[in-house]
């Protein structure tokens, strides 16, 4: 589609970065060459010309901006991107090394105020949350594969103190590393998790049985169930709440129909698991802090520790993003079920094991289409699944990639645009500072929020939403719940 001068200049004054590569904005006043995203002050019109590639400015004597990079962008390169991850690469291979955040600076060649920036931006984090994260992942993990001390464990991480290492290691995983490491015995099938204070139970509930009919979970009062695969073997996994605790045991589905053996070593999986569904690494606490100070309290209140709960999986994700794009709650849920049905695997007579990227990728949009699948998005369903299935797309790679790459990843992805791949990022890859852009839960989230005469568009929508940055997630999901009962 032929853009107009018009329209090319309304998305450089948004700053819009799902234009960048499709044009270029040259200013003739100073000389330069930019992309649409790029955060230098707005040119006046008249002194704007709009180019199809960088080599088209560069002839007409322009030179390429030193802050948003056009040319390293149109390359598919990104130096400044790149070095902070490697940083981040280092910090989390050997987090010990890096003593405090002073020592990421400096090994970053960046200015500190410019790294804390760069961090933000490509990771949703600070210097010191990553630091942090990568001192209990790798305590977990070597809880999870070592017979070590526990102390030795915390100080070869980088932790100065064992008190320090168990307040952190609790918060962040709803136990002690001793019962960490109890929980990945080989003959284990049950925790208990600590519940943060004041954790919103009936929110979280409410979330988890949204579909009462549901082939894969379902809600009976406070008591949950899945039927989902950790590292691949299929599982049954209940979850029996407490207002302070949450009661987790799992069992092994070795065939269709039979579900009576204990699965064994799957712990530490089932807790990664549980952990997203409760959204524990969330910072609820920080989001509640910055809505008071933004003087929107409305927007947290009876909720305050609301967290957004994560998918059982990256492809579960995926499938939703793709399937709930552009149609009703109710028919969302109607076509997914209708997919697990013909994709899936039958456990019981109502209750299916969801299906891999295999299992979808041997589907043709033939099958799809009686179940009312559009054709476009049963085309989307199945091209994805088999990108996966073939190994083009590595979902487990996404998880440890920076956000702006996973961005610049699922948006080549052909069905994926701007409001599936941020939908993903937050709901199965726990980004901290998403939008998903056109959302009509978020618009009329901020319409009554803000006592708005008419619903937000996109570029309203980023607007009004980048003041809740770094925690764009959290308002997301607490936008969602503004207009809804509150649950009992």
């Amino acid at each position: 589609m032929r853009l107009s001068h018009e329209h090319m200049y309304a998305r450089l004054l948004a700053g819009d970065a799902t234009y960048n590569g499709r044009f270029f904005t040259g200013v003739r006043t100073t000389g330069i060459y930019c992309l649409p995203s790029c955060k230098a002050r707005k040119p006046k019109p008249e002194n704007v010309d709009f180019y199809p590639t960088c080599e088209a400015a560069r002839q007409a004597g322009l030179r390429a901006c030193r802050k948003c990079h056009p040319d390293d962008y149109a390359r598919g390169a990104d130096p400044v991107m790149e070095d902070i991850e490697t940083v981040v690469s280092e910090i989390r291979r050997a987090p010990a090394t890096f003593a405090d955040v002073q020592a990421a600076v400096k090994r970053s060649g960046f200015g500190t105020t410019r790294f804390f920036e760069l961090c933000r931006l490509h990771y949703h984090a600070t210097p010191a949350d990553l630091i942090l994260r990568s001192r209990l992942d790798h305590t977990r993990e070597s809880l999870a594969t070592t017979t070590h001390k526990i102390a030795d464990l915390a100080f070869a991480a980088g932790f100065e103190s064992l008190s320090v290492f168990h307040d952190q290691f609790r918060r962040a995983h709803g136990l002690t590393p001793v019962a960490f490491r109890a929980l990945v015995a080989p003959d284990a099938q049950s925790f208990r998790l600590e519940l943060p204070e004041a954790y919103p139970a009936a929110h979280l509930l409410r979330s988890l049985g949204r579909d009462p009919w549901s082939l894969t979970e379902r809600v009976v009062g406070s008591h949950y169930t899945l039927l989902t695969r950790i590292t691949g073997h299929p599982v049954q996994l209940h979850l029996d709440g407490a207002t302070d605790h949450v009661e987790v045991r799992w069992t092994r589905i070795d065939a269709p129909g039979e579900t009576g053996r204990t699965s064994r070593g799957l712990g530490a999986g089932v807790h990664a698991l549980v952990c997203g569904l409760l959204g524990l690494g969330q910072d609820s606490a920080a989001f509640c802090r910055l809505a008071d100070k933004l003087g929107l309290r409305r927007l947290t209140a009876r909720r305050e520790g609301l967290r957004l709960v994560q998918t059982p999986s990256v492809f579960d994700g995926l499938l939703w993003a793709i399937i709930g794009q552009q149609i009703n709650l109710p028919f969302a849920f109607q076509l997914r079920r209708r997919l697990f049905e013909r994709a899936g695997h039958r456990v019981s007579s109502n209750h299916y094991l969801p299906p891999t990227p295999d299992d979808v990728a041997r589907l043709e949009v033939s099958d799809l289409l009686p179940l009312k699948f559009s054709r476009p998005k049963a085309s989307y369903v199945i091209d994805i699944s088999r990108r996966i299935a073939s190994g083009a797309l590595i979902l487990d790679d996404l998880a440890h990639q920076s956000a702006s790459r996973v961005e610049r990843t699922l948006l080549a992805v052909r069905g994926l645009g701007p409001w599936s791949v941020n939908y993903l990022m937050m709901r199965s890859l726990g980004f901290a500072d998403c939008v998903p852009l056109g959302d009509t839960g978020v618009t009329s989230g901020l319409q009554s929020l803000l006592n708005l005469t008419d619903r937000p568009d996109v570029d309203a929508t980023r607007r009004l939403m980048a003041v809740f940055s770094p925690y764009r997630s959290l308002a997301t999901a607490h936008l969602w719940q503004l207009n809804q009962p509150h649950p009992t």
